[in-house]
């Protein structure tokens, strides 16, 4: 099974892939041409490098592509507000706290924890996952179990 992601996710997924294929591509093969026009490639630092980036560059082309090619595409209305799943925005409460924090479930390229999005693969994400409003999940965490209760599921 692919990984599951938004359409929109998808999309800038297609765009950065569409970037490291077109321009930085270019840029590579334009530091690989400067590098061995220096004479030398048993000597020479920047062409080692070069094709050290080259190859970086190769490998992260073939991860994006093949997270793109096996994408399961999770669309805004199967996105589901009664249970949590890929997509869901959820408030929780610590139990026995007031403090409601709100996340969105992403896919572990799309995390940006500042701004409240988080893996499905995450000690939170993993835990909330199917859980309904009301239900109370518990979350294994340095300082030992954390309850959290689901106050609201939305997308």
């Amino acid at each position: 099974m692919g990984k599951q992601m938004s359409r929109s996710n998808y999309e800038k997924l297609v765009l950065e892939l569409d970037d490291l294929k077109i321009n930085k591509r270019r840029e590579v093969a334009e530091r690989l041409k400067i590098a061995r026009s220096y004479g030398d490639l048993s000597e020479n630092a920047e062409y080692d490098e070069a094709k050290n980036e080259q190859a970086i560059l190769e490998a992260n082309i073939a991860e994006l592509q093949y997270t793109i090619d096996n994408a399961e595409i999770i669309e805004e209305h199967d996105i589901s507000v009664d249970e949590i799943g890929m997509g869901s925005i959820i408030k929780i409460r610590r139990v026995g706290s007031d403090k409601i924090e709100t996340f969105t479930i992403v896919g572990t390229n799309h995390v940006d924890v500042k701004n409240g999005a988080i893996s499905d693969e995450s000690p939170i994400g993993k835990a909330a996952m199917k859980k309904k409003v009301g239900d109370v999940f518990i979350v294994e965490a340095p300082v030992g179990q954390l309850n959290f209760e689901v106050i609201e599921i939305s997308k």
